[in-house]
């Protein structure tokens, strides 16, 4: 089962808020992952920004657990950037704060993660890597990118079966200000909300 906060605060989000336009740019994943439930396949995504430090962690999450709240199965998330930085801090308390189990596995420059959203599935393993590191699929994938500056700097993506902008405002404009753990939580439930629709899409 989903950890309870996880499964309280799922919910509560409200994807009819979802705008007409946003739906339209959503319906790409919607197909992709549609298309993977209907042949029986195995369905990667590979959530991409530039840093791999803040959005793409929060959507790689949000869209494992979510695939477990609807009980889509063989989803497995994934997540990189286009350079190596770290899990942003902020970005990983901001999910630990709305129910994620969050466990350092290693400390440094460039910590590692378990990020657990249920009891008996294995943990997400968060941490920055590029897009193409060895931990991610090489073929037969969905390349999400999540960032504007990365849907530039990735005009094509090696081994991805299609290539989806879901694009978000980057959280680090807050970093060290008054507003930043609020600023991280507007950002989360947005793309919480946005993979609800996916999600709940979805014809089994």
């Amino acid at each position: 089962m989903l950890l309870k906060k996880i499964e309280h605060q799922i919910s509560d989000l409200d994807e009819t808020s979802v705008s007409t336009a946003r739906k339209n740019t959503l319906q790409l994943l919607i197909n992709y992952i549609q298309s993977k439930v209907d042949s029986k396949q195995v369905i990667c995504l590979n959530f991409i920004c530039t840093h791999n430090s803040r959005r793409s962690h929060l959507s790689q999450a949000w869209a494992q657990a979510l695939a477990y709240y609807f009980n889509i199965k063989n989803v497995f998330c994934y997540s990189g950037g286009t350079e190596t930085t770290a899990l942003f801090p902020m970005a990983a308390k901001t999910l630990e704060n709305t129910g994620f189990d969050i466990q350092t596995i290693t400390d440094g420059s460039n910590p590692i993660y378990a990020i657990k959203y249920s009891d008996n599935e294995h943990p997400i393993i968060g941490y920055s890597k590029k897009f193409d590191n060895k931990f991610n699929p090489k073929s037969d994938f969905a390349a999400i990118l999540t960032c504007s500056s990365a849907d530039q700097d990735c005009p094509f993506i090696a081994g991805a079966e299609v290539r989806i902008p879901i694009t978000f405002e980057d959280p680090k404009a807050f970093d060290h200000t008054p507003q930043q753990t609020k600023k991280y939580q507007e950002r989360s439930l947005q793309i919480a909300t946005d993979l609800k629709y996916v999600f709940s899409k979805i014809k089994l």
